[in-house]
């Protein structure tokens, strides 16, 4: 089963993926971890990105789909993988389409998991983080016993820099410029599906599998 897991900042795909693994004994292949595997095997389209990283420039997309290429041929994903961060693009979901292709594998769905930007927000500007153990909270959702200490060490609770409403509001902006023509391109090719990511998190992951498993 190869799977494009697709999905705006803090919807919980990586939550969902970390489960699919589990369930379908596949690997889950994000775009941090390809380059950082890229970089440490220092591949040489590792070395170019590692360049343009260190550079503070985004990877071109000739080696992005290089990189992509590179890992998907691996022998693990022969039987299926849950593809997350990658493709970003219409360009480059050609170029994925091309890569499978050439590999003898077929995409079997693009499955988004879909939260209302609103609703993304909330979630970020509430979490709080404890600096000494890492337990999350959130300020509605899931409140500590006492206001800025941890319940399970009684650490600091602090939020993070990339959790405010700023900062979501612009990471979400470039998803959507991105990705609303990707859900058209996947659409038309038949491959699209949607869950809704606003429900439990058992409830989205149980969609996800009647999808999948659909």
């Amino acid at each position: 089963m190869h799977i494009l897991l697709m999905g705006p900042p803090g919807a919980g795909k990586g939550t969902q993926a970390a489960k699919l693994v589990e369930e379908f004994q596949i690997p889950h292949i994000s775009t941090g971890d390809m380059f950082r595997a890229a970089v440490k095997n220092q591949t040489e389209l590792g070395k170019k990105a590692k360049a343009c990283m260190d550079q503070g420039q985004l990877v071109p997309d000739d080696v992005t789909i290089g990189i992509v290429k590179e890992r998907l041929s691996e022998s693990d994903c022969k039987t299926g993988f849950i593809l997350d961060g990658f493709p970003r693009t219409v360009e480059q979901a050609k170029a994925l389409d091309n890569i499978v292709a050439e590999l003898g594998l077929d995409l079997n769905c693009a499955l988004n998991i879909n939260v209302p930007s609103a609703d993304l927000i909330e979630r970020a500007v509430g979490r709080r983080i404890c600096k000494a153990c890492g337990a999350t909270y959130h300020i509605k959702f899931k409140a500590p016993t006492k206001d800025g200490v941890c319940d399970a060490c009684g650490g600091e609770l602090y939020q993070r820099a990339d959790d405010s409403e700023e900062t979501m509001k612009s990471r979400l902006s470039v998803y959507d410029g991105q990705t609303k023509p990707l859900i058209e391109y996947y659409k038309n090719a038949g491959l699209y599906k949607e869950v809704d990511g606003r429900q439990s998190m058992d409830k989205v992951y149980s969609d996800v599998v009647a999808v999948l498993r659909g």
